[in-house]
């Protein structure tokens, strides 16, 4: 039909369309192509999944269908998945669940040793299940999925949730142990219940709260930390519920008051009175000279406050997700066929080392899609061996420095190392396909180049910095087509006309559309490709005056090649140019702290041009502007439920002392370890108030309870501390064991999850020596009187 198409007629012998062009079936024009382990073509799809989606129902669905398209395939052709996040995901789910399942028999041995026999443990233990499978279900409430953070806050719970139901069962066991054959056996268990039910509620109530500033976290981190939150508050829910109904229950059956798992009437466990013996003249002298006690504080203080300011800081530690994206960035006047060579060079380099499986690489993109790239943009995905295969290198920062070493010497290819959803995160964030981003604003394209490419010598040379690069705001050759109005006018033609002929016979133009059934094909005329190669031919392209004239371009405008502008980028109405890194060998907060002095140093900018940093710093400084502000209001309502529990300032005060010293061993174990402070660790730390908080309202409640019963308050101090150095050591240590798996774990996501696991375990250290040392050292100075202990019993 489009052959036999009329376009004019002389002396009735009509002219078709395919005498004067040729008419054929072809592709759309190429953008973009895809080769793999050195420059064999590959064809690619992408699979992206819909907003709000399940991932794993996704991939389960998308797996079955590919199966059933290659039944269809023809002999010689398969699909081959080359990336999946099923597999990272799965990896670090792997991971949590298994420091899951560690944690819970860590946490079943302690309470074994601890409680002195099964049937108190068992009462115990089943509390870990309870509260796993009601913050479970709840999460199937709220669509809250599994995955890397959400397990993460049940692995960080376990400790925690059984801390309630070790109060709870350990007063019911004492009672029952001490308490007179006459009394009742419901009677006894009834009155357990009484003592403690008040500081069970309130401590964990604490605990929930103290995560109130996860809540309130927006973006990325938001996102990333709010599931933890969650997950920590519907499992203490859960274990709240347990410790105050199902455990006094559950030990109405089991726990018996001559119980021949225990030892004598009267009697701790084994373990207990073992640390029992050094422990009551320690707490003795320490009672009997407080001074001491404050000393012993004021040096743990004293320390942690000397090492606070050696930590590094960062947004979140880098996790390996196991591939590697490697970007090359190539210049802007290069062909496709020409980066299509380059690219295969690069692969052939990155395959020499022996980690690497497969590189599969991305020429381009076209302007469709999530993200469109021009050819000049190479996006490799590098995959990895197994683990086990691994020879010559032993780490993921090893591989990536020799894959750098690769490419280093690469005429004409700047390359960026990053990771599949790394890279995704960075290019949300900051616009860039590194970790930080350097925006230069101001109005002058070729100032901002000049500048850029200043802080990028500067930048270079600050220690950790690497595939330090500019965008690409210039060095597109360009053919500038000025028109002259004026000689458009003396051949009374007008200016769309020219414009359009220009548009058509160099771009091209969809000149309608062809149907065959439901399909549907553009009709895309343009002139060959030989009529249009050179400036030259351009200039004598003919556009037909009104009066049938043919006049050559060149009569009508100018033609001017130059070297112009790639893109031009604006943020809030302000143009920019950014320069990316990423950052190796030391922690981001210290890296732009030295970059930025050595930009102020170095680099005179003039009037009207300023300097933003953007990517994970930035990332880390809206979460910690929000936790300065969140977390005192956190404070405050932590402070107040104290004084609804106690109704004592005094009692308050000495409680909130723990803070500061829980806070010291966290930040100790942090610089021991080697760690940067980040929100994983600042996590940490929230969730160390509220078990410091926790073990010292559980002794404060039984002090004041000496002495309502009209003990001294000196030997309240001592007997109350070692009558509840059994819970206090219980709840310090399966917290702490349940995540040790975590401290210790080096699988998928681990990273994320260490400095966590390090803040608490580190921060329970200091806080149970404040618990158990100094808060009954102190007592006296915050004591309440008897009377009004009794009426606040009352």
């Amino acid at each position: 039909d489009l052959k036999s198409i009329v376009i004019k007629a002389e002396e009735g012998r009509p002219v078709f369309l395919h005498n004067v062009a040729d008419i054929v079936i072809g592709g759309a024009i190429r953008q973009g192509l895809q080769t793999m382990n050195g420059g064999r073509e590959v064809v690619a799809g992408m699979v992206v999944q819909l907003y709000g989606a399940n991932s794993s129902a996704v991939i389960k669905r998308v797996e079955e269908k590919l199966s059933e398209v290659e039944q269809a395939l023809p002999d010689g052709v398969a699909i081959v998945p080359y990336y999946q996040q099923k597999e990272l995901v799965s990896k670090s789910v792997s991971t949590v669940t298994n420091a899951l399942i560690q944690g819970i028999a860590l946490v079943a041995i302690v309470l074994l040793v601890f409680m002195g026999g099964w049937r108190a443990s068992v009462v115990v233990a089943v509390s870990i299940p309870f509260s796993i499978l009601f913050a479970t279900l709840a999460m199937g409430h709220f669509n809250i999925s599994a995955n890397l953070m959400s397990l993460g806050g049940l692995a960080i719970a376990i400790g925690m949730m059984v801390d309630g139901t070790i109060v709870m069962v350990e007063n019911i066991d004492r009672l029952l142990r001490e308490s007179d054959k006459k009394e009742s056996y419901l009677s006894v268990l009834a009155r357990a219940c009484r003592e403690v039910a008040r500081p069970i509620a309130f401590a964990i109530l604490i605990i929930v709260i103290v995560f109130l500033p996860l809540f309130t976290l927006q973006g990325v981190e938001g996102k990333t930390f709010r599931p933890l939150a969650y997950t920590v508050a519907l499992a203490m829910f859960g274990s709240l519920l347990f410790a105050l109904f199902m455990a006094p229950t559950l030990s109405s059956f089991l726990m018996k008051r001559r119980d021949k798992d225990t030892c004598a009437k009267g009697r701790e466990p084994r373990v207990v009175e073992a640390l029992l013996v050094p422990y009551r003249p320690v707490v003795r002298f320490f009672v009997t000279r407080r001074p001491m006690a404050i000393v012993l504080a004021l040096l743990m203080l004293l320390a942690g406050i000397l090492v606070f300011p050696r930590l590094g800081s960062e947004f979140t530690p880098r996790l390996n997700e196991g591939d590697l994206i490697v970007n090359l960035t190539m210049a802007p006047s290069v062909s496709l066929s020409e980066t299509a060579r380059l690219t295969a060079i690069a692969e052939k380099r990155i395959m020499r080392v022996p980690e690497v499986d497969d590189v599969l690489s991305r020429i381009g993109r076209g302007e469709v899609g999530a993200h469109a790239d021009p050819i000049n943009s190479v996006h490799a995905l590098v995959t990895l061996k197994p683990k086990s295969e691994w020879t010559e290198h032993h780490s993921q920062f090893e591989i990536e420095n020799a894959i750098r070493e690769e490419l280093a010497n690469m005429p004409g290819v700047l390359p960026n190392m990053t990771q599949p959803i790394q890279l995704s995160v960075d290019e949300l964030v900051g616009g860039v396909k590194a970790e930080l981003a350097i925006k230069l604003f101001g109005p002058d394209l070729d100032v901002l180049k000049d500048k850029a490419n200043e802080i990028v010598r500067v930048i270079g040379e600050v220690r950790g910095a690497v595939d330090v690069q500019t965008e690409q705001v210039v060095g597109a050759p360009q053919l500038i087509i000025r028109p002259d109005r004026k000689a458009i006018a003396r051949y009374g033609l007008d200016l769309g006309t020219v414009q359009e002929v220009i548009r058509s016979a160099i771009g091209g133009t969809v000149a309608g559309q062809v149907f065959d059934g439901v399909r549907r094909f553009d009709i895309y005329v343009r002139y060959k490709e030989d009529r249009r190669d050179t400036p030259e031919k351009i200039a004598q392209l003919l556009i037909r005056s009104p009066d049938g004239a043919m006049i050559p371009l060149e009569q009508i405008a100018s033609l001017e090649q130059i070297v112009g502008p790639r893109q031009i980028t604006r943020e809030n109405a302000n143009r920019f140019t950014s320069v990316q890194c990423n950052v190796v060998g030391r922690d981001m907060g210290s890296f732009v702290e030295e970059a930025q002095a050595a930009i102020d140093r170095d680099i005179e900018l003039p009037p009207g041009y300023l300097i933003s940093w953007g990517g994970q710093f930035e990332l880390a400084q809206a979460a910690n502007k929000r936790l300065a502000i969140v977390v005192p209001v956190t404070l405050l309502l932590i402070c107040l439920m104290l004084y609804g529990s106690f109704k004592s300032i005094r009692n308050m005060s000495l409680i909130l002392l723990n803070i500061p010293l829980a806070l010291v061993g966290g930040v100790i174990a942090l610089y021991v370890s080697g760690q940067n402070l980040s929100v994983p660790a600042s996590v940490g730390f929230i969730a160390l108030l509220g078990i410091a908080l926790e073990n010292a309202m559980v002794l404060v409640t039984y002090l004041n309870q000496l002495v309502r019963e009209g003990v001294s308050v000196d030997e309240a101090s001592v007997k109350g501390a070692c009558r509840r150095v059994r819970p206090v050591l219980m709840t310090a240590i399966t917290t702490a064991l349940g995540l040790i798996p975590l401290l210790l774990s080096t699988g998928t996501g681990s990273e994320v999850q260490r400095p966590l696991a390090t803040v608490v375990v580190g921060g329970l250290v200091t806080s149970t020596i404040l618990t158990l040392l100094v808060i009954p050292a102190l007592y006296k100075w915050f004591a309440v009187n008897p009377e009004s202990a009794t009426d606040q019993a009352a």
